[in-house]
């Protein structure tokens, strides 16, 4: 039982964490910074401008990964954390034509 009230623990820091990562803005500023990156407000940058702005939004993705994960790494789980249960379409085959 105590490890069920662990993980129930685990889950709700978790969502937490998300919550907090997702309105601090990371997305937005990884937006700001491919724009700097693209020369779209016209600034020109030197070369370190642009390693720090490439190790921000690095640092920047890593976080927003953790409220938004890519897509081929998301779990999918089924009811009550188990596994995804699915069932195969049943397929009736109609034949087509004369059968002369």
């Amino acid at each position: 039982m105590s490890n069920s009230r662990a993980d129930k623990n685990r889950k709700v820091r978790q969502e937490a964490l998300r919550e907090q990562l997702s309105a601090q803005g990371h997305v937005q500023h990884v937006i700001d910074i491919s724009n700097k990156l693209a020369n779209l407000e016209g600034e020109d940058l030197d070369s370190l401008a642009i390693q720090r702005l490439k190790a921000a939004a690095d640092i920047k993705k890593g976080l927003i990964a953790k409220y938004l994960p890519d897509l081929k790494s998301t779990e999918l789980t089924g009811e009550g954390g188990g596994p995804v249960e699915l069932e195969a379409p049943n397929i009736n085959f109609i034949p087509v034509g004369n059968k002369d």
